[in-house]
């Protein structure tokens, strides 16, 4: 059904419907309906909030909240509406400004944060390999990647190669940074007015941190509850990289005032620049759950009344001169609950019908809405009446001027401060932003490549990973180590989590950092990496060989892995692109056989503790000239085998006609087994393979035989002597010698 809004006359009837006033005793089964039916509004409000009916949604949350509570972060979804609606507000220039700036910062200043854009002090690198300053995350101002919007899981811990480096090539500012951690922890431990002191010290002597130290400064001072100062504060950078963090330390001076109003345009703001500040966004749900609450009933009437879809008539009068009626008790509510949807009993799953049927509740009196309001709350209810606009501008224009945005200062409300006093503040901060945004260089006297060699290959870092204890490694060193034991080479701790999710993405400052500033020894690394990868890829010359079981052409080969070796090889094997590898059956004087198969691998599964469980299918043959080893597991330089060609046509007839009799024995011989043999044999191998037009077609002959090589109970040795011959007729005579010595054996 549509979720339009409805005539006038309805809307008011379903905010008086859901109204009560006393409480009376209700059963288990009541209190469950209540519940139905609460829930039932909710759904309905969201739904209305997710279409954009901004105005019916509002109706629709009031009433949720007189049947009974709701939680703020139930309003998620009419948060989201809101903003939409303020967003349109924000003029496309303004919002294009702040995108450009912080695209650009992202890409050049290598040592900014990718949130607040200052120094990246005490790094923590999160999973997705993008390091943040430690202050952004431990004070959760974002809750996902700015780069790449992956989630920001919160227990990261500081990058020690990256602290280690920054601290040797810009010695002043990470000083700076952990005295500005040190501010922070003392608003933790609530020494405000120590921390208000040592952030003005970190002010007046590092003017490039003015505005992070500014921010820190104005937490304490609405603690202390010196407002007038935190709003200075907060209002020294309009225009500065931390404008979103900014705007919400000013919104919470404002909202520690008394001014509510304020405050939720101020969030509103906030959440414009930075949709996904998650501080700001449950600030405003709190905010909206206070001011359409039962107590705020004059709110709900002022929201409602300039919404978007609010029409001239309703605009015309207030729901409090209409307000005639007494409220209702719950069991009188309960009693035309029951009434209004009983007409749909038998479509009771129907949830669009059930809306329907509480919007056209039957009641005696349309207009049955009464406010009670609190003379002592008088004054701030008359200030939150004016709330902000919420739609287009010939609606509500009691709340336009508290959302509209200023074409001069579009991200900051006026607090009501000095106007020169201001002008000044923002001239001198726009003048020392320009100043501290530069691009930071290393200092060639202190670039040493040492510093960013991984200690467990001693060379340059080549696709520089992270753990979560704060450690880097080689992608290819560190999953090396984790093939032998799940913890961190340098610490011990347990890695059992990361190893599960596999996620190891390349730590982005560092790998910059080398390609910038290394770019020389970057490449001789590059080089000297792909010439190891090209050795690894030739399939003729040190191929690697699982030493383990049977394989033959065409023939499905599952495979456990769980040695170290091995699960290295695997994963070589995918990381060069051939996907391929050997496979023999041991010999204990040489190792491994004269014979295998290529395996091909089609699929890879990997378990949380780093075995995995790897599918793959039987390639060509092969024939070992020469045995090695490389970190643990086998190699050899092969030479693929190939059937030799019949030509003359009078043998080939007679070629075809033995594999046509092989055939037929060996359908009957599978027909014949127990059917118990019959199964296993359908699971692990598949059915037995269509008879083939041209038994020459490929390399490796006729599938059938080697599926029947692979399923026949033979000593390995003799499938192996079968494997290894070039002749097809040979192949097609042992096979039939097989299929009649089985059939010879009674009850097979």
């Amino acid at each position: 059904m549509s979720l339009q809004p409805q005539v006038e006359d309805a809307a008011e009837e379903r905010s008086a419907f859901f109204i009560g006033a006393e409480s009376e005793p209700v059963s288990a089964a009541e209190e469950e309906e209540d519940q139905d039916h609460h829930q039932l509004i909710l759904q309905k409000a969201n739904a209305l909030a997710s279409e954009n009916n901004l105005k019916e949604a509002i109706d629709w949350f009031s009433a949720a909240m007189r049947y009974s509570p709701v939680r703020p972060e139930q309003l998620s979804t009419f948060v989201d509406c809101i903003l939409r609606n303020f967003k349109r507000k924000v003029t496309e220039a303004a919002a294009g400004r702040v995108r450009d700036r912080r695209g650009a910062d992202s890409d050049v200043l290598l040592f900014d944060c990718p949130n607040c854009h200052g120094f990246l002090g005490e790094p923590l690198t999160l999973a997705c390999g993008h390091s943040y300053c430690k202050r952004c995350l431990q004070r959760r101002l974002l809750s996902q990647c700015r780069l790449c919007s992956e989630a920001v899981g919160g227990e990261e811990r500081a990058n020690v190669v990256l602290c280690g480096l920054l601290e040797k090539w810009f010695p002043s500012e990470a000083r700076t940074s952990k005295t500005l951690g040190d501010v922070d922890e003392l608003c933790r431990r609530k020494h405000f007015q120590e921390a208000a002191t040592l952030a003005s010290d970190v002010i007046h002597r590092d003017p490039d941190s003015t505005v992070v130290a500014r921010l820190s400064r104005a937490e304490a001072y609405m603690a202390l509850k010196q407002y007038r100062l935190a709003l200075e504060d907060t209002e020294f950078c309009p225009e500065s990289s931390c404008s979103a963090e900014a705007l919400y330390r000013k919104a919470m001076v404002l909202h520690e005032m008394g001014q509510v109003d304020e405050s939720l345009q101020v969030f509103l703001h906030c959440l414009s620049v930075d949709e996904d500040f998650p501080c700001a966004k449950r600030q405003v749900e709190k905010i909206l759950c206070d001011l359409l609450s039962p107590a705020d009933e004059n709110v709900k009437v002022g929201l409602r009344e300039t919404a978007h879809n609010t029409s001239p008539h309703l605009r015309s009068k207030t729901l409090m001169s209409d307000a005639q009626a007494q409220p209702q008790s719950p069991v009188q509510r309960r009693d035309q609950v029951r009434a209004a949807s009983a007409h749909l009993d038998h479509h009771e799953d129907n949830q669009e019908k059930r809306w329907e049927s509480l919007e056209r509740p039957n009641l005696s009196r349309a207009h049955s809405l009464r406010v009670h309001g609190s003379s002592c709350g008088e004054e701030g209810l008359k200030r939150v009446c004016s709330a902000p606009q919420l739609g287009d501008q010939e609606k509500g224009s009691l709340l336009k001027r508290k959302l509209s945005v200023s074409d001069t200062e579009p991200h900051f409300v006026d607090s009501g401060s000095s106007k020169h006093k201001k002008q000044g503040v923002v001239k001198v901060s726009k003048q020392r932003s320009a100043k501290s945004k530069t691009w930071r260089t290393v200092p060639k006297d202190l670039l040493d490549p040492v510093d960013l060699e991984c200690s467990l290959c001693m060379r340059l870092f080549y696709e520089p990973v992270t753990t979560p204890c704060g450690h880097t490694f080689c992608k290819d060193c560190l999953e090396r180590c984790l093939d032998h034991t799940p913890q961190c080479p340098l610490c011990k701790e347990s890695l059992k989590e990361y190893l599960a999710c596999r996620k190891y993405m390349v730590t982005t400052v560092l790998d910059k950092l080398i390609k910038q500033y290394l770019s020389q020894e970057y490449a001789e690394r590059t080089k000297t990496h792909l010439e190891e990868t090209r050795e690894l890829s030739d399939l003729t010359k040190n191929v690697p060989i699982f030493v383990c079981t049977m394989a033959y052409p065409t023939v499905p080969c599952p495979l456990h892995v769980f040695e170290p070796r091995y699960r290295l090889m695997i994963r070589r094997c995918m990381e060069t692109g051939t996907r391929q590898f050997g496979m023999c059956i041991n010999d204990p004087q040489k190792g491994f056989v004269d014979y295998g198969c290529m395996l091909i691998i089609r699929s890879v599964h990997f378990l949380p503790d780093g075995r995995s469980v790897v599918d793959t299918i039987g390639g060509k043959r092969f024939r070992v000239l020469s045995r090695g080893m490389k970190d643990g597991y086998s190699t050899a330089d092969i030479e693929h085998l190939e059937d030799t060609r019949v030509q003359d046509s009078e043998v080939l007839g007679k070629l075809v006609d033995l594999h046509d009799a092989v055939y037929e024995q060996a359908r009957v011989w599978f027909q014949n087994l127990k059917i118990h043999f019959h199964n296993q044999i359908l699971q692990h191998f598949g059915p037995m393979p269509e008879r083939e037009a041209d038994i020459q077609a490929t390399p490796n002959g006729p599938a059938c035989c080697w599926w029947l090589l692979a399923v026949l109970p033979i000593d390995p040795r003799y499938q192996l002597s079968v494997l290894s011959m070039t002749s097809l007729k040979e192949r097609l005579v042992k096979i039939q010698h097989i299929l009649t010595y089985l059939q010879s054996i009674p009850n097979n």
